[in-house]
């Protein structure tokens, strides 16, 4: 049981849960830029929260699908599939999908996971790093066999329901319910991404404080999954510092010499030697993730124990939804 990559896309990768405890020997996580998305394409076939799935970037793939399986779609509006629900794929299926006209990450998942090749720990691809690499034209990629009978069950039942409509693939049976992804996919450019205060946030000269909160930055076209570079306003110090390289994670917010202030992502190094001036908080990186070159930022101040709040709130919100739509698939 296989995909093939007929054609590769702008960027497509597989992404897990990460790398996850190795920072103290320079291995960073990697993983989904988007990780909300991902973890909810998984939910959406019955996997794992965990597996690996294919991380879509601006422009998608074209596949084919080797076996009957199940699918789901996240993130980023793209065509090739309905979106937000599980969606059975007739074996020998080619899948096109299109081109994000807003948004930048699409997420993939597979019912038992896709089997690439394991790096310490984890199937995730980190560019940066060299661990595995973006796919290309000719790829083949394993699906681990599922465990849950239902995904039989679902084929049955999606079978008597085919696609219909502009696309007109009557290979292609998506469920006749999907998620709101208003509850959980924001691209609303003008709401603002929580920032709590780092070490060095005192450092910065009375302008740049208030210009950290009060303007609006773009996102430059040199960005990546290591980090945004965001332009427009020009962040100060009181005075030139000289620090130690320290440890940094996906969400630190650093000033470099130029002014223009970087926010790390899923491929952050694990070290740094620029002042942190702040931290964005765990529930807006998705949100922020899905900003693309050109697109506005605008940061507002959060208190520690809010992002605490707010990321717990989130998180038992994704597992009532889980408990859910695992009951839903049975």
């Amino acid at each position: 049981m296989s995909i093939r990559v007929l054609a590769a896309g702008w960027q497509t990768s597989v992404q897990d849960g990460g790398r996850r405890g190795l920072a103290a020997l320079g291995v960073g996580a990697s993983g989904a830029m988007d990780v909300v998305s991902r973890r909810l394409a998984n939910i959406l076939v019955g996997n794992g929260e965990n597996a690996a799935a294919l991380e879509i970037t601006l422009r998608g793939p074209r596949l084919r699908f080797d076996a009957d399986c199940v699918v789901a779609l996240t993130g980023a509006a793209l065509d090739g599939l309905p979106m937000w629900r599980p969606v059975a794929v007739r074996a020998g299926t080619d899948i096109a999908f299109g081109t994000m006209q807003r948004g930048a990450y699409a997420y993939l998942a597979v019912a038992g996971g896709i089997e690439s090749e394991t790096v310490l720990g984890s199937r995730s691809t980190d560019i940066v790093a060299g661990f595995n690499a973006a796919l290309a034209a000719g790829d083949v990629l394993p699906i681990l066999e599922s465990s849950h009978i239902q995904h039989r069950d679902l084929w049955r039942r999606f079978h008597a329901r085919p696609l219909t409509g502009d696309s007109g693939n009557r290979d292609v049976f998506p469920a006749n319910w999907s998620l709101n992804p208003r509850s959980w996919f924001d691209l609303d450019l003008h709401n603002p991404i929580g920032v709590i205060e780092g070490a060095h946030f005192a450092q910065l000269n009375d302008a740049a404080r208030r210009a950290l909160f009060d303007s609006t930055f773009r996102v430059g076209g040199d960005s990546s999954r290591m980090g945004l570079r965001l332009h427009s306003a020009h962040l100060d110090l009181r005075e030139a510092m000289e620090l130690v390289s320290s440890g940094v994670v996906p969400g630190t917010l650093q000033l470099p010499p130029s002014g223009d202030p970087i926010v790390l992502m899923a491929e952050a190094p694990t070290c740094g030697g620029y002042p942190r001036i702040g931290h964005v908080i765990a529930v807006d990186l998705p949100r922020l993730a899905q900003r693309r070159p050109g697109d506005s930022v605008r940061f507002t101040p959060i208190s520690l124990d809010e992002a605490q709040t707010r990321y717990l709130e989130r998180e038992r919100a994704l597992l009532a939804l889980a408990r859910t739509i695992k009951d839903r698939l049975q």
